[in-house]
């Protein structure tokens, strides 16, 4: 059943930390879900209700009270999220791929309950770093007998395209200069329509062709103190370990079980030390490549360089598209609930 005060609520209200009363309990039980899902991306649209009612019956049958929303847009769905929260929902589900779960985040960060995902995204690099199951069916299953985790989620601080400061959460990454620029030139509707592969083929191409900006990034750690990166093309600030995929470990050393953000800092301009670090990667070698450096921190900035323009340098999270430089990374501790398979290498 559809609530459409949940589909049409487009209120928005600060985040705020939890008190130690608020707090999801440490309880695997489900007993009252809302699952959203985005009838308008990811795979297998033609199928989405079909499978995100397979994936309600298995937490019906389980005795858990559900109720089923479509998302029309990130502010639709942080929304619609506050009021299922205020209603007195223990579980929000978000069905769907990193996108989605990227929206419904902005809802639930800070607020009590704890996120399960049902993957039915087109890379769903999230729940494969969960081992979460791809079956609407399986995951359901899985989510029924995880175990609740207590996550830091990262905080990017933007311009948005109408020059306005704004800030959304991520649980991915975030990343600035080449692969922002390609969700900028990428017409998301080739990925939901005809999948990843002509998706990389046509990154592949505007990747080739695209000329290298260049910004300066100031990070900062408790262990190694603040550092300065003059002279960036590209910043990945990784939350997750495990991509899924061809890709495997993008940023070794990343984890959701870290209350940091590994970066990727590539001084490089040179499109072949890119090619070589994706293929690392692919292959799980452990060695480096020149020009390209990791370092964990839980503070960025980033900002335009002499002879740039930062309105030309993207930002991105979780694979959404969101503004321009300057912006700021930082970590929000103990910010989210997230329902853990069990038998996951956090435990």
């Amino acid at each position: 059943m559809v609530r459409t005060k949940w589909a049409h609520c487009l209120i928005a209200s600060p985040i705020q930390p939890l008190t130690s009363s608020e707090r999801a309990p440490e309880s695997p039980l489900m007993r009252k879900a809302a699952l959203f899902y985005n009838p308008l991306s990811g795979r297998r649209k033609k199928h989405r209700v079909k499978d995100v009612e397979a994936a309600a019956a298995i937490l019906r049958a389980a005795g858990v009270e559900v109720e089923v929303a479509p998302t029309r847009a990130a502010s639709d769905a942080a929304a619609q999220v506050r009021m299922a929260v205020r209603e007195g929902f223990d579980t929000i589900v978000a069905c769907g791929g990193d996108g989605t779960i990227h929206d419904v985040l902005q809802g639930l960060a800070g607020k009590p309950g704890q996120l399960g995902i049902i993957p039915l995204g087109t890379a769903n690099a999230l729940a494969h770093d969960l081992r979460l199951p791809i079956s609407a069916e399986s995951a359901a299953r899985a989510l029924l007998t995880a175990t609740p985790k207590r996550i830091a989620l990262g905080k990017i601080e933007y311009r948005d395209f109408n020059n306005i400061p704004s800030s959304r959460y991520f649980t991915v990454a975030a990343g600035v200069g080449v692969d922002a620029h390609l969700f900028y030139k990428l017409n998301r509707l080739i990925k939901d329509r005809m999948g990843m592969l002509a998706y990389y083929t046509k990154a592949t191409h505007l990747w080739m062709t695209h000329r290298m900006r260049y910004f300066e990034a100031e990070f900062s750690s408790n262990d190694a103190g603040t550092q300065r990166e003059p002279r960036l093309s590209e910043m990945l600030a990784v939350r997750i370990n495990h991509f899924g995929g061809v890709l495997r470990e993008l940023a070794p050393g990343a984890s959701l079980d870290r209350n940091d953000m590994r970066l990727v800092l590539c001084r490089t301009g040179n499109r072949g030390l890119y090619l070589a670090y994706i293929f690392r990667g692919m292959l799980g070698l452990s060695n480096g490549v020149p020009g390209i450096e990791l370092a964990h921190a839980d503070q960025v900035t980033c900002r335009g360089v002499a002879g740039e323009k930062p309105e030309d340098i993207y930002a991105e999270a979780d694979g959404e598209l969101l503004g321009r430089l300057p912006i700021t990374l930082s970590m929000v501790p103990d910010a989210l609930t997230v329902l853990v398979p069990k038998n996951h290498p956090m435990y």
